[in-house]
């Protein structure tokens, strides 16, 4: 959430309130979403004015004067740039959007073609294919007793409950693992175990790296990660143990240790985050 955060920061200032001349589909993958095809997008989207750009969870979406809105999600090596016109065109460029004033245009460049766009009819305050999606810690109408609850009442360990988009959005493997360590609570930890207070802790960790990670610019482990000016964030440089297998823990000295998990991995100080008795994987 915090690069996609840092995306919505950037464009929002590029595209408000401008008014679509031209798309230019270059590869259909980029709009797989858009089930009615390359010509039913552009013909929705021509003509139409911006009228900001929001986001729920690691999508985003830009509200269109006619209550619709375009929506996508970055994928794993999405990028939506501000370009002057002029530019050399990306290798990888997917979609090209001019604009009736002129530069610069949107660019969404995508190497790997797992992100994508899409028009939603109707769905300027929300679109519908993100309903499903709840909110993140960082939105103001977040409840947090209401997630306390809901933590609790689950039967899964701590991390799986983290990275459950209907739970909770916009914590990705990077920011479970280091709101983990501020808690000192291992990912396999019930939920079911967890006391309110102890709910409410983690919580506050998670907003707390959330918020420090959207201020560093996200983090940039993958080049292909950029903000709308191409630029990577630097929250890598703040890392507690994400990524830091064999090194010591900067609270206790113990080796940082890495799990397999989910296809991922998991990495966590043995000693200042101990595995539960009763773990849940």
């Amino acid at each position: 959430m915090p690069e996609v955060e840092t995306v919505r920061r950037g464009l929002e200032k590029w595209v408000t309130g401008r008014t679509i001349d031209t798309v230019e589909v270059l590869h259909p993958r980029s709009i797989r979403r858009h089930v009615t095809g390359p010509l039913d997008f552009v013909a929705q989207l021509r003509g139409r004015t911006i009228l900001g750009v929001s986001r729920r969870g690691k999508y985003f979406w830009f509200p269109l004067d006619d209550g619709a809105a375009m929506y996508g999600h970055l994928g794993m090596s999405g990028q939506l740039l501000v370009q002057p016109s002029s530019a050399t065109d990306e290798i990888h460029l997917r979609i090209r959007f001019t604009f009736t004033d002129g530069d610069p245009e949107m660019r969404f460049v995508d190497q790997r073609t797992f992100g994508g766009l899409a028009v939603s009819p109707g769905g300027a305050l929300l679109p519908a294919e993100l309903a499903h999606i709840a909110l993140d810690p960082i939105d103001p109408e977040f409840v947090d007793e209401d997630f306390v609850t809901a933590i609790r009442n689950r039967r899964t360990g701590v991390k799986r409950a983290l990275l459950d988009q209907t739970l909770i959005s916009g914590v990705g493997n990077i920011y479970a693992d280091e709101s983990l360590w501020r808690s000192k609570l291992h990912w396999a930890r019930p939920t079911d175990t967890l006391t309110r207070p102890a709910a409410r802790q983690l919580l506050g960790h998670v907003r707390d790296v959330l918020t420090a990670a959207i201020g560093a610019g996200g983090t940039s482990f993958d080049s292909l990660y950029v903000n709308v000016n191409g630029e990577s964030g630097y929250f890598d440089r703040a890392l507690a143990v994400y990524g830091r297998e064999g090194l010591e823990c900067e609270r206790c000295g113990t080796a940082v240790r890495r799990d397999p998990f989910m296809n991922r991995s998991s990495f966590t100080c043995p000693k200042c985050q101990p595995r539960p008795r009763r773990a849940r994987l």
